[in-house]
């Protein structure tokens, strides 16, 4: 049985295994709230402050986007610091949300919560995934970093700008699946990369 399926069968018992010190999610837990943003997550803020990049789409759970400050993310695989009911989809806080009974309800509608991290087996929710569909139909330009472009839908969303005759950069240290389709591809980490070209396109700008 999967992971989707686990809790649905018992929400309750699921929710005690995620709260017990010694329960499997505890590590995940602690090193999500050690985690820093690095200077490609900040680079991607300034290019978002420069204009330039609308959306972040991101597979990543871990906040640091939103920690370093962009303003626009579509979190396809949730988010490990928040909460969702998984009728409505409404998203809370993990410290808004009171545990004293197990599983927890949304205040909303009443449905059951769950962490917004999508656990294996189960959809990937449907607000996010209309936006990641909703930017990439619009996109003209995308910017792909630090990913092997295997895992989808997320990998889907730069094939579908290619093919609409949109441009793709690509950040990656190795070729991917995705560099032959690339307009343009940049070798090295996002770290290193991403700082190297938020200042060449301040350059241009005069900036």
């Amino acid at each position: 049985m999967n992971g989707y399926q686990r809790f649905l069968a018992d929400p309750a018992q699921a929710w005690r295994e995620r709260l017990s010190p010694s329960g499997p999610m505890r590590e995940l837990w602690n090193t999500v709230q050690a985690a820093q943003p690095n200077p490609g997550h900040h680079a991607l803020v300034q290019l978002e402050a420069l204009g330039i990049l609308h959306c972040v789409i991101t597979q990543n759970i871990d906040n640091l986007h939103r920690a370093a400050g962009s303003r626009r993310v579509a979190e396809i695989h949730g988010n490990a610091l928040l909460i969702r009911c998984i009728a409505c989809v409404s998203r809370f806080p993990r410290d808004a949300i009171g545990l004293e009974e197990l599983p927890p309800r949304c205040p909303q509608c009443g449905g059951i919560l769950k962490s917004d991290t999508v656990s294996f087996g189960e959809p990937i929710p449907a607000d996010v995934l209309a936006e990641c569909f909703a930017e990439s139909e619009h996109c003209d330009c995308m910017l792909v970093a630090g990913t092997s472009a295997t895992v989808y839908p997320a990998a889907q969303f730069p094939l579908d700008v290619r093919e609409r005759g949109g441009a793709l950069i690509e950040v990656n240290p190795y070729d991917t699946e995705l560099t032959p389709h690339c307009t343009v591809s940049l070798r090295g980490p996002s770290g290193l990369v991403l700082p190297q070209l938020v200042t060449r396109i301040m350059q241009q700008r005069g900036q």
